[in-house]
């Protein structure tokens, strides 16, 4: 059992937390926020995160894990001391490390393994190293939101960046048995950057595939699926959608082409999968228009509202984008997700599916949640004004959606 100090109880910091007190280390979590840690130590995460809550009971339950906003005393004990801190986007497109270097120049870090989980920029680790007395490690997280508990507990792959082989023995020894690279401190933070910007660039592509396929009489479902049987490429991130969104991918994509700038390496594969992205918006309020007619005082009802299904996060969701951009044209717009229960931005959020579909223009399913498959169709039917759905995900039974009378407007389909 080994004792770590956590600082950050945001999404990536509360998963390691709980998760490193489920298996047994005595585990101190700290956050600046004051009432968010009031509400930790009353077992209450306020995130849509399967089993975490149930992690977090057990451990202050058990005494392993406890809570505070003083990151002295999460670390004033700790062997091991993990930055959880977020990172987000800078004024240039750069990662914003003030979160970091804020607690760097605060707590009392010497004498502990210092282990970076936080996204950071090529270099970062290395040059908290050479101000450090401690050794520090690089240990990316790679934690997909709705799959967080699980990933942490059954890993696909642990990396750790070090330039000692007996300390990154010592980080690997805290996980679970899992295939782990050993590598230096920058390796590992580009392996975080490079498989996030890979899938992003696997979603750019399919979007593009599947507007090719709407103008040449293609079938996008058919395409991918012909594409998931060469193993070479696999089956992930080959559905289309309204572009991709988050709280990693935007940010991802644009630090390390930040990062490749300021290194003047040309990476125009990259700045094509940003723009690409940026365009989906635009296409589905295109297909909205072309299905419901112009927008100014239209009602329009939006299905999902998150950036994609087992989550309630809302940053940067291309549902949200659609929403603003239909909204600037003037549409009225009432939305239902199952994790948001209050108005977001122009949208009305209402209680069900139904209530958002009622005397609407169009609906427009743009989160891939299961249930949304499993609608009242001839009640959805009913209570339309014009019975025409534009589905993003392609996540619609197609049969029972027409038979009822709607017009469906599918993705990648001519």
């Amino acid at each position: 059992m080994s004792r770590i100090g956590v600082i950050g109880a945001g999404y990536v910091g509360l998963t390691t937390a709980a998760c490193f007190a489920h298996l047994g280390h005595r585990v101190v979590c700290a956050d600046v926020d004051e009432d968010r840690v009031a509400a930790l130590r009353r077992a209450e995460i306020g995130a849509h995160e399967p089993g975490l809550a149930d992690l977090v009971t057990e451990g202050l339950r058990t005494g392993r894990l406890t809570f505070t906003a003083d990151n002295d005393t999460a670390v004033a004990d700790a062997e091991f001391v993990y930055l959880c801190l977020p990172t987000p986007t800078g004024e240039n497109g750069e990662a914003d490390l003030s979160a970091v270097h804020a607690v760097l120049r605060e707590a009392d870090l010497d004498g502990r393994v210092l282990v970076v989980k936080s996204t950071v920029p090529i270099g970062t680790a290395d040059g908290i190293a050479r101000s450090r007395r401690s050794p520090v490690v690089s240990n990316p997280e790679f934690l997909r939101e709705g799959h967080a508990v699980d990933d942490f507990l059954r890993p696909q792959r642990i990396v750790v960046g070090a330039d000692d082989a007996s300390v990154a023995r010592r980080v690997l020894d805290l996980y679970p048995d899992a295939p782990a690279l050993v590598t230096d401190r920058a390796s590992a933070e580009l392996v975080k950057y490079a498989s996030n910007c890979f899938l992003a660039m696997k979603l750019s592509y399919v979007n593009s595939l599947a507007e090719l396929c709407e103008r040449s009489g293609a079938d996008i479902d058919d395409v991918t699926e012909g594409m998931r049987l060469d193993e070479r490429i696999g089956a992930a991130f080959l559905r289309p959608g309204p572009g991709w969104g988050g709280s990693c991918f935007p940010k991802d994509t644009r630090a390390l082409l930040s990062t490749s700038d300021g290194a003047h390496v040309d990476f125009p594969l990259l700045r094509a999968t940003i723009d690409t992205n940026e365009r989906q918006a635009r296409r589905v309020v295109d297909k909205v228009r072309q299905a419901a007619g112009p927008l100014d005082g239209t009602r329009i009802g939006l299905l999902g509202l998150t950036f994609k299904a087992g989550t309630d996060d809302l940053r940067d969701s291309p549902a949200l984008a659609v929403a603003d951009l239909l909204a600037d044209e003037g549409a009225v717009l009432t939305g239902y997700d199952p994790c948001v229960t209050t108005d977001t931005g122009p949208v009305h959020v209402t209680g069900t599916a139904l209530d958002a579909a009622r005397d609407v223009s169009a609906l427009v399913v743009l989160t891939e949640w299961p249930e949304f498959a499993e609608l009242d169709w001839p009640a959805l039917a009913a209570g339309m004004s014009r019975p025409v759905i534009v589905d993003t995900r392609n996540v619609l039974p197609v049969d029972k959606v027409t038979e009822s009378g709607i017009r469906l407007v599918a993705t990648g389909r001519a």
